[in-house]
């Protein structure tokens, strides 16, 4: 297909960090009057923050504002990752890797502050020029907005953008977008089979995404 840029997710591609925003709104939903649900962090998985944060407000019962909600969690998000950043291995490597071939992208449901923090602690900002999250855009994740608009961005056509997902609602927005769905499937919040086979291409690992994967 010709590839002429990469957009990457964030959460679950590059940190293994789906755990830790499991526990962190798990902690806070209850510390507030809400109720977790066992399927919680799955459902807001690839929603905008206003998303989520409303999410939380209206089916968990969190007895805040949501733009309070949404700043808390961030808050201790941050917080979390100046502590620890769980880089996942072969991260930094493949980001360098890509990127001395294409124009790289972030496209990612976490705010923009959080998209900020992680690039600069692990040392890869220069390998993106264009950085996006969700709550910039009209819609979060299964929806295409954001994967559209970096792309834009990166003054590439959707159609020969290549894209890397681990989630159910990552997957389906790249192929919405009509992008090249490269999947690193989340072994703790494993992608609906369905999302899964909407990808071009399946890899265990970050040490397995090579140019030749991207664009075969």
């Amino acid at each position: 297909m010709n590839v002429e840029g990469v957009i990457f997710d964030l959460d679950g591609v590059l940190i293994d960090s789906e755990g830790v925003w499991a526990d962190v709104r798990r902690q806070f939903t209850t510390e507030h009057g809400g109720r977790w649900e066992p399927d919680s962090q799955t459902r807001m998985m690839g929603m905008s923050s206003p998303e989520w944060a409303e999410y939380m407000h209206d089916e968990l019962g969190v007895d805040l504002e949501p733009d309070e909600i949404s700043a808390g969690v961030v808050d201790e998000m941050a917080s979390r990752y100046r502590a620890h950043l769980p880089l996942l291995p072969g991260a930094a490597d493949a980001v360098r890797r890509l990127a001395e071939r294409w124009p790289l992208a972030v496209a990612s449901s976490a705010n923009r502050p959080l998209i900020d923090l992680v690039l600069d602690e692990a040392d890869l900002a220069a390998c993106f020029p264009v950085t996006l999250s969700t709550e910039e855009v009209g819609r979060g994740k299964p929806a295409p907005d954001v994967y559209l608009e970096a792309a834009r961005r990166l003054a590439v056509s959707a159609e020969r953008c290549a894209g890397v997902e681990d989630s159910a609602n990552g997957l389906r927005a790249l192929h919405a977008a009509g992008m090249r769905v490269i999947a690193v499937p989340n072994r703790d919040f494993l992608p609906d089979a369905d999302a899964l086979a909407l990808a071009d291409a399946v890899i265990s690992e970050l040490s397995e995404l090579t140019v030749d994967v991207i664009d075969p």
